[in-house]
């Protein structure tokens, strides 16, 4: 029997899924009663190189309310050629081409090892891609206007030949440019206040399905896919291999906005109108296919729909400072703006993208709905003339070892369930569809009120949380033995225009939790229980005040070792948490001083930009946000890692701290000290080059893979940037209890915040307390 965590791997590996529990209490009483709520991360499309390629639709139950895939969970009836479902036990029978199964001859979805499969479905059509950029002109520096233009040049060249392409630019005006005029650049040209609807800009761009061509038809047996070429929105957007050469062009010319900006005032961008106008144009010329709109701005929008800020620069963009007060002119009229621009957009399956870089807000917190709800990329730099953003949109067009994007479009996750569990939400890049069925919860926690949710943007690592609720009730217990049935559907539109449906049913035993406690215990799986409760914490720090986000996750954590630990009442040295627990306090401790909860010294668009990443990652990114990682580098022995604490500042060793967002060399006084006097020049200390170098060379390894790319910092004992090191660690020894001071026994904090000591004292104190 394999140890729980190598079931857990496992069933990661295979499935893309991880539980908070992998054994689930049998009824409604007890499930609320373990605290921490039943829930999964689950990976739709992770790479997983041992899937069969199956080329043929999958077999659905033919119950009306169920019609959930065959999976290797079912009864099978060989003789008869049926097979029982096991969400709602209707008997199906096969389709006449599974008329040779049998016991030794099985189809690949009833094999136990594929309980995920994926599907490519044969009749349906495909279409390529389409990218649509959307470019601001009104740029502080030419520098970064002529970055931006080398790096669009640059992605033409990652482009599939055949997916369509096409160009808005904006400044005061808005220009649609048409692609296919032949030696003269032609665009129509919006004013930046108005906004329009769909239809609108359907007439004025004279496009959409129910336009006739401008072009003659050619000979008559055309099929509807050429037909679909030849649509009169083809000046707008262009086949790559038709129009690359006019469109580096059309990049190089670009010039900077030309209205003049007075002195002491912000240029009128118009970034609201350009962004409707793109939505617009893609809803009525290719609805439900994969689309990505690609937003590249260097400021915040100041004129029209989705103004987020004047434009005299004597009143600043507002702060969390501001928000808290109520005293923002713009914000809730912007955020409806773009939150229905977002939701325009999932109706029909597109991606918004915002690269923003500037040194100031552009207005990302207002606009953060764009990618949440379409599963689009958010990235903030400070400048387009930087390898951050470079690099991270070159990594925009990875491929994997076949040569295919690794991106997916339009997706659809649904989620079946056994009758004993109904589904309360999900929290992630996607939006609830409004299925209603007889899996859904009255009660929500995150996107509710469904059983299904769009993702418009998929990718490898693209995580969602979902949170179950056990139904059944105390005095009806589930047969001890029994099993829960969870399936996830997901149909998207691959890379290469095919549309898939990947499948993943998973299964985990039911147990009678007021009598086998221990069972439900040894099924805990800490890691994803923390980022599961990160996500309901930052999904209620959208709408709560920040120091009622942190009484629920405190009174959350008293609860678990309430219930777990183990102690003598009022006796907080008795206290002890299994292996399976330990380190979840931990978590919390680091989740709660954590950039996701705390907004001091942040600003709006940074902390919309952190929280946006943390909802989409994977269970091992996301545990690098909350508590990031740090290795120590020295002359004792190999690297290592060492605890996330200011005891490990020393003197005489290099310290990587990887954040996720930041990756950090810290060099100690001593090695900082030898590194001034450049000790590593001289041949004697080959050894002390060496050591200089290991961090740098592992830095690299991870800045290579990441996306986004994080920001690099090298800095040492007493440096100003050392602040991203300090303001992360566990203050173990601070300026309030000096006596620790002197000797090496690590570097001091200047911090109010109390350590993970002092905080697990007070846990173990709350948590034996009678009182509370």
């Amino acid at each position: 029997m394999a140890s729980y965590t190598e079931f857990i791997q496992q069933n990661e590996d295979r499935d893309g899924v991880r539980f908070s529990w992998n054994v689930w209490p049998s009824s409604r009483l007890e499930a609320t009663r373990i605290v921490v709520p039943l829930g999964c991360l689950y990976t739709p499309i992770k790479d997983q190189p041992t899937l069969p390629p199956i080329a043929y639709d999958p077999v659905l139950c033919t119950r009306s309310n169920c019609r959930a895939v065959l999976n290797p969970f079912c009864q099978v009836d060989y003789r008869a050629k049926l097979w029982t479902c096991n969400f709602c036990f209707q008997r199906n029978p096969f389709p006449p081409q599974y008329a040779a199964i049998s016991e030794q001859h099985q189809p690949a979805e009833l094999i136990p090892q594929f309980s995920t499969i994926e599907y490519t479905l044969t009749r349906a059509t495909c279409n390529p891609p389409v990218f649509l950029f959307v470019v601001d002109t009104c740029m502080d520096d030419d520098e970064d206007l002529q970055a931006l233009k080398e790096s669009l040049q640059m992605s033409l060249s990652l482009l599939p030949p055949n997916a369509l392409i096409g160009l808005i630019t904006f400044g005061k005006m808005v220009q649609v440019h048409e692609l296919g005029s032949e030696g003269i650049s032609k665009s129509y040209v919006f004013r930046g206040t108005k906004d329009l609807d769909a239809k609108q800009i359907q007439e004025m761009l004279g496009i959409g399905r129910g336009v006739p061509a401008q072009q003659p038809r050619g000979p008559q047996g055309q099929n509807p896919q050429q037909q679909q070429q030849q649509l009169p929105s083809n000046r707008f957007l262009q086949p790559v291999h038709k129009c690359d050469m006019a469109l580096t062009d059309l990049l190089g010319e670009l010039q900077r906005d030309p209205w003049p900006v007075a002195q002491g005032k912000r240029p009128l961008r118009s970034l609201g109108t350009a962004l409707s106008i793109a939505v617009g144009l893609l809803e009525c010329t290719y609805p439900n296919t994969g689309a990505r709109i690609m937003m590249f701005t260097g400021g915040p929008c100041t004129q029209g729909p989705g103004m987020v800020v004047g434009d005299e620069k004597k009143f600043p963009i507002r702060s969390h400072h501001d928000i808290e007060k109520d005293s923002v002119k713009y914000m809730k009229k912007a955020m409806k703006h773009y939150e229905a621009l977002a939701n325009r957009c999932s109706n029909n399956g597109h991606i918004i993208d915002i690269y923003s870089c500037a040194l100031d807000q552009t207005g990302l917190h207002e606009m953060k709905f764009c990618c949440n709800h379409t599963g689009g990329h958010m990235i903030m730099g400070d400048s387009f003339n930087t390898s951050l953003f470079k690099q991270t949109f070159q990594r925009v067009f990875a491929k994997d070892v076949k040569g295919e994007f690794k991106m997916a479009f339009c997706g659809t996750l649904e989620v079946k369930t056994s009758r004993e569990l109904k589904i309360q939400g999900a929290i992630g890049s996607c939006i609830s569809t409004h299925v209603k069925g007889p899996s859904v919860s009255e009660t929500e926690l995150g996107m509710g009120g469904t059983s299904s949710w769009k993702i418009c943007g998929l990718y490898p690592n693209s995580t969602l949380g979902i949170y179950f609720e056990v139904v059944n009730q105390h005095n009806a217990p589930i047969p001890q033995g029994g099993r829960g049935y969870i399936q996830f559907i997901t149909k998207f539109q691959h890379s290469s225009g095919q549309k898939r449906v990947r499948v993943t049913t998973v299964a985990r035993n039911w147990v009678d939790a007021s009598m086998n406690i221990q069972h439900i215990a040894a099924g805990f799986d800490q890691e994803a229980s923390a980022v599961l409760m990160a996500r309901l914490a930052v999904f209620r720090g959208e709408t709560d005040d920040g120091p009622d986000v942190l009484r629920w996750i405190d009174r959350m954590l008293i609860r678990l070792c309430q219930k777990f630990g183990e102690y003598n009442k009022d006796d907080p040295n008795s206290f002890r948490f299994s292996e399976q627990f330990s380190l979840y306090p931990q978590f919390m401790f680091h989740m709660r001083r954590s950039q996701f909860l705390q907004v001091f010294n942040n600003s709006p668009d940074e902390t919309s930009y952190y929280r946006h990443a943390l909802l989409r990652e994977d269970l091992t990114q996301s545990l690098i946000m909350i508590q990031p990682i740090l290795y120590a580098y020295s002359f004792n022995g190999p690297p290592e890692p060492v605890l996330l604490d200011s005891g490990s500042i020393t003197a005489d060793r290099i310290l990587l701290m990887d954040t996720f967002f930041q990756i950090v060399i810290f060099h100690g006084e001593t090695i900082a000290q030898w590194r001034k006097a450049k000790y590593q020049e001289k041949p004697e200390y080959e050894n002390f080059k060496q050591l200089l170098q290991a961090p740098v060379d592992d830095a690299q390894e991870i800045l290579q893979t990441r996306f986004p790319m994080p920001r690099y910092i090298d800095t040492q004992a007493g440096g100003s940037q050392a602040r991203f090191l300090l303001s992360k660690v566990n203050p173990s020894q601070t300026h309030n209890n000096m006596y620790s001071w002197g000797g090496d026994s690590g570097a001091p904090v200047l911090t109010d915040d109390v350590s993970l000591q002092v905080f697990m004292e007070h846990l173990k104190k709350l948590a034996v307390s009678t009182s509370t």
